[in-house]
């Protein structure tokens, strides 16, 4: 997927092209960088950001400000939230597999082996 955004209140859609490239909206409401290498991404507000696929839907994005505790998981959905994360990482292609990955990955990640281990 190419590193696109859309933004609500303008609805410019903008694309990233390499690692160095900061692209704001027309209003400067959103903002996104590090082209197809780094997902990097801002907005004022982040209800008017919308990430946009190669066939130009719009994904609706969750932006989670500070997690104290992990959610409360069941063993089931714990093994299940595994099963989608290696499902997912095998699916992409192999030139992404060797790239860098970022902090909300590493979050996403550390999140459910905490959750692994805290469940009974």
């Amino acid at each position: 997927m190419k590193n696109r955004a859309k933004c609500k209140l303008c609805e410019t859609v903008i694309q990233s092209f390499h690692r160095n490239d900061y692209v704001p909206c027309k209003c400067g409401e959103i903002s996104i960088c590090g082209g197809d290498y780094v997902y990097e991404c801002g907005a004022k507000n982040w209800i008017n950001f919308l990430r946009v696929d190669d066939n130009g839907n719009e994904i609706i994005t969750k932006f989670i400000e500070k997690m104290d505790d992990p959610p409360k998981m069941t063993k089931r959905e714990i093994i299940d939230s595994f099963a989608e994360m290696v499902k997912n990482l095998e699916n992409i292609p192999n030139e992404a597999k060797s790239t860098y990955i970022n902090h909300y990955d590493l979050l996403a990640y550390m999140t459910v082996v905490l959750a692994a281990l805290k469940a009974d």
